[in-house]
């Protein structure tokens, strides 16, 4: 049976004793720790096409040769938030990760963090500098389009200025990024996808971690970590609504380690799923603002989500933050709510999972520090049927955290 959804007022566990060590911490915290990262080199690749938008000239690493075999179908792409690549890697024969390998490497932009690949293959990536477009075919990076919204110098590490979450219209039309402005509120950009070009912007809260969309195109969402809500944008006009998200509360402001970092949209009714802590999934409707409260069982602060074809629920646990935490994992929720916990080796950050829906893809890049430089590749048909396998870790990328599957 499905967890019975409480009111979110309604919500007092063994949690709450955290905020007298979040409130201990607010002094040195800003929501999740920082980190530091380093950059790696590329070589020249082609000049833009004409008419495209970019800061400065495409660079690639790796690319295919002349005639040679593109990109092959199921390739994973990370974006290496430890710094200025995106990189391609394959999973192996059949999926598994066993006897993957990088391939290649594409140069984007300092500190790479979201990224979204449309139907036509081009990725976009959102970086420090601007949202990169890559030819994921040919591997090359193809324009690198400017900020609207200034920014500050471009730095590295979990609270650098420019773009966070990036999500891609239905239509493949606009691509929507979320900015983060550091000390202060964010906002969503809107790029025309055929211009690569900003073509409108709108306020949101403080650092939107992830960006996503209505199943019609007609709204944004981004979910702004360190001010407790979602901002749901309509896509036509850019007019916001700001609807608080905090089944923990709101103690402990900035401070506090219990805010939403990720979500997904369930399709079949619009509803945006936000996990909390292994604990608490939040469920909120962008129509009303009411959100309804569903147990979860991992006990681990949580980030990276992802929903399978049939509704599978995967969601990324970072690790302890407090003494009655458990060890980092990944949850598998069925629609009907029954979970099953993955234990994995060390923090990660966000998931993705095959098209056949039998593997999820699980980057180890994590925003703060315990990262490592790699993929944990979770078969998840094994999960499903209770089996023993381990899951397979595969060293690609540099402080891999966003992962698209091509």
């Amino acid at each position: 049976m499905p967890p019975t959804p409480l009111p979110a007022r309604a919500l007092r566990t063994s949690r709450a004793r955290r905020l007298t060590l979040v409130l201990a911490a607010a002094a040195v915290l800003a929501g999740c720790a920082t980190g530091t990262t380093g950059a790696s080199g590329a070589t020249e690749a082609a000049p833009d096409a004409p008419g495209t938008t970019a800061s400065a000239a495409p660079k690639t690493s790796q690319a295919p040769a002349q005639g040679a075999a593109r990109t092959p179908r199921g390739t994973l792409l990370v974006a290496d938030f430890g710094g200025d690549t995106v990189t391609f890697v394959d999973p192996g024969r059949d999926g598994s990760g066993r006897g993957g390998k990088a391939i290649g490497s594409v140069e984007v932009g300092t500190a790479p963090y979201g990224l979204v690949v449309g139907e036509d293959g081009r990725a976009w990536v959102a970086t420090a500098e601007g949202v990169a477009v890559v030819d994921t075919q040919r591997r090359t990076r193809l324009a690198l389009v400017p900020y609207g919204t200034e920014t500050g110098p471009v730095t590295t590490g979990e609270y650098r200025g420019g773009g966070m979450g990036i999500a891609l219209a239905p239509d493949g039309r606009h691509v929507y990024v979320g900015v983060n402005v550091p000390d202060g509120n964010g906002t969503v950009e809107v790029i025309d996808t055929a211009t690569r070009e900003v073509t409108g912007t709108a306020p949101v809260g403080r650092r939107p971690f992830d960006v996503d969309v209505s199943p019609d195109g007609r709204e944004v969402y981004a979910t702004d970590h360190d001010s407790f809500d979602v901002t749901a944008v309509d896509a036509r006009t850019l007019k916001t609504r700001r609807m608080e998200v905090a089944p923990y509360g709101t103690e402990g402001g900035l401070g506090s380690w219990l805010k939403p970092h990720y979500a997904v949209v369930r399709p079949q009714d619009g509803k945006l799923l936000l996990p909390f802590e292994g604990e608490r999934l939040a469920v909120l409707d962008p129509r009303t603002g009411e959100v309804a409260i569903e147990r979860m069982t991992a006990n681990t602060h949580q980030h990276g989500a992802a929903l399978a074809a049939d509704g599978t629920l995967l969601v990324v646990g970072t690790g302890p933050i407090g003494p009655d935490d458990e060890d980092p994992s990944l949850t598998v929720r069925t629609p009907d709510g029954k979970e099953r916990i993955v234990p994995l080796d060390g923090p990660h950050e966000d998931v993705a999972v095959s098209e056949d829906g039998r593997t999820a893809y699980v980057t180890g890049g994590f925003t703060r520090d315990g990262y490592w430089n790699g993929i944990t590749v979770v078969d998840l048909e094994d999960v499903k049927n209770d089996g023993t396998s381990e899951p397979v870790r595969l060293e690609a990328g540099n402080r891999p955290l966003g992962i698209a599957v091509l």
